[in-house]
């Protein structure tokens, strides 16, 4: 658990700073450009460890997983990471940290929509609970940057709607959380690489420069800009906050459970808007304190329903359904395969009754 704790506290603390570093690489680099390059350098620093990991499940990527991943690279890379990249760069770093941070409620609603699990009462009361502060931190009757709300809400929404995908995907292909990450952060960036290259077509540019709003999105460079002054704030941001963050965080989860891990997002909203204060001297009116309190209860509520409903989950399935592992796992690795087991049979049985027919 000390190694556990460790990797949690190491993620946390670099999930936290990504805001600022960001925000201070955000004056040399286009925003589009910094996501494309963060991702993709990112991603090819953890693709070896996701290919350690197919050799040792001895699985191969098919079509329909190249599909998988163009969604997840999508909806993670292109549209969540865009917007919240673009955030940052109009609105206070602390700010942005916060509503982000609320990512895993609305994936919990996602997970009710899509998956059709069940919420429960804990769960419910926490999302009612984060809305609220979300909705302190807002303040619909003195919106002061509605542009950067919209953008970093946006942002979490997404970002809460890929980690359903790539949860799914998972459960279906088995894939581990670090080559889930490596392969959707390659696809998302080769997705957005397509669409840099076609911001340089002569028209599409002159249409997107001649409108304020889209200059950003014209012409988008992919290596201008990297110079000797910026390449430790370039380096930190690619393999520390992108493949360190996000790897560490797998890691937490692998070895203890998804709970543990989650505790990077429910320390986050407190920890990233005090070091935004220190380093980029953001200041942080009385509405986003409260707003703040407000979801760190939420999420405490959240996590502590999450550890009792896992402690029940180990109890229930410990007999009969731990055989069907090889070796010891958590109780959500124990209803994934528990799961995959039952799609097995659904499936076997309908190849029957089509033979029988």
């Amino acid at each position: 658990m000390k190694r556990t704790y460790l990797y949690v506290l190491i993620s946390t603390f670099l999930f936290s700073s990504m805001e600022i570093s960001l925000k201070l690489a955000g004056s040399a680099f286009n925003g589009i450009q910094l996501n494309f390059l963060r991702f993709f350098v990112g991603g090819l620093f953890l693709l070896p460890f996701a290919v350690s990991a197919l050799k040792k499940q001895h699985l191969r990527l098919t079509g329909h997983d190249l599909l998988l991943f163009m969604l997840t690279g999508l909806s993670c890379v292109l549209i969540s990471m865009t917007f919240y990249q673009l955030a940052v760069e109009v609105d206070q770093a602390s700010i942005v940290a916060v509503l982000f941070s609320c990512n895993p409620i609305f994936a919990l609603i996602f997970s009710f929509l899509i998956l059709r699990e069940r919420l429960s009462r804990t769960n419910l009361i926490a999302v009612a609970i984060s809305l609220v502060g979300l909705l302190i931190i807002v303040n619909p009757a003195h919106l002061t940057n509605p542009l950067g709300l919209t953008l970093s809400i946006t942002s979490a929404i997404t970002f809460g709607l890929y980690s359903i995908i790539s949860r799914w995907g998972s459960m279906r292909r088995k894939f581990n959380g670090l080559t889930m990450t490596s392969l959707t952060f390659l696809a998302g960036s080769a997705e957005l690489a397509i669409l840099m290259g076609l911001s340089h077509i002569p028209s599409i540019a002159a249409g997107l420069s001649s409108v304020p709003a889209l200059k950003t999105f014209a012409a988008v460079p992919f290596v201008q800009g990297i110079a000797w002054q910026n390449i430790l704030l370039l380096a930190y941001i690619c393999i520390g906050v992108t493949a360190g963050g996000f790897g560490f965080y797998f890691l937490a989860m692998e070895t203890s459970d998804v709970s543990t891990a989650s505790l990077v997002f429910f320390i986050k909203p407190a920890l990233a808007p005090i070091m935004a204060m220190f380093m980029l001297h953001d200041k942080i009116v009385t509405p986003t304190v409260v707003g703040i309190v407000v979801i760190v209860i939420g999420s405490v509520i959240m996590f502590l329903g999450n550890r009792f409903a896992e402690q029940d989950a180990s109890m229930q399935y410990h007999g009969v359904f731990a055989k069907l592992l090889r070796k010891p796992g958590t109780p959500n690795e124990l209803q994934q395969k528990i799961s995959a087991e039952r799609q097995e049979l659904e499936h076997k049985k309908s190849l029957e009754k089509n033979l029988s027919k």
